[in-house]
């Protein structure tokens, strides 16, 4: 389960890899309540020169807040939401019901090591230097004076056999991991029309992963 990660946040970057334009409002480094990037499909396309016209980056809280939440503390324990009950959960039931599927740039995130008895937080990134775009999903909650805050969760798979995250968290704990997608898969999921998103919620390849303390 992630829930510290660093966000893409060198707006040239940003636009090479994802081919968006960078909002303002998101900070660097990220842990639940704090506000990120996500990706989305926008309702009217950008005009920017430089940028797809089917992606906008938007910023949002990590963790997801639900619309029925009296208030915005939920965050601190929807940040990562399971892909095998993702569909259930009230928590996020309604965002993957209605297809607010977005991706989360992120040039690493962190993990504890506790394989010597105490947590070592370990960042994890793509070994060719890439940044990472892990799966999310997405909804707005309105704050009592009306405004709409916008949040995210990162989705999550098991990897008790994962050669990498298997290493991560408490001995009795499941292993879990985020879901990084292929470049060729961003248009796919983050399109409300593709009916079978779940095939692209799967492990990453190890070898094209790194962890350093």
């Amino acid at each position: 389960m992630c829930s510290h990660y660093e966000a893409v946040n060198k707006p040239e970057r940003l636009k090479q890899a994802f081919q968006v334009a960078m909002p303002e409002g998101a900070k660097a480094d990220v842990w639940p309540g704090y506000t990120g990037l996500f990706i989305r499909r926008p309702k009217e396309p950008p005009q920017e020169e430089g940028v797809a016209p089917w992606r906008e980056a938007m910023v949002g809280s990590f963790g997801l807040i639900p619309h029925w939440a009296k208030d915005t503390t939920v965050c601190k324990r929807t940040y990562n939401a399971r892909s095998e009950t993702v569909a259930t959960k009230p928590s996020y039931r309604d965002a993957w019901r209605l297809g607010r599927r977005c991706i989360i740039p992120a040039e690493a995130f962190y993990e504890p090591d506790w394989r010597s008895g105490r947590a070592v937080p370990t960042r994890i990134a793509r070994s060719d230097g890439q940044p990472m775009g892990i799966a999310g999903i997405w909804t707005g909650w309105r704050a009592p004076d009306g405004t709409i805050i916008r949040s995210m969760s990162m989705l999550t798979v098991n990897a008790d056999e994962h050669p990498l995250m298997r290493n991560f968290h408490r001995q009795e704990d499941e292993k879990r991991m985020v879901v990084i997608l292929e470049e060729t898969d961003y248009d796919s999921w983050l399109d409300e029309r593709n009916a079978e998103p779940r095939t692209l919620l799967k492990q990453f390849d190890p070898a094209r992963l790194t962890a350093s303390v």
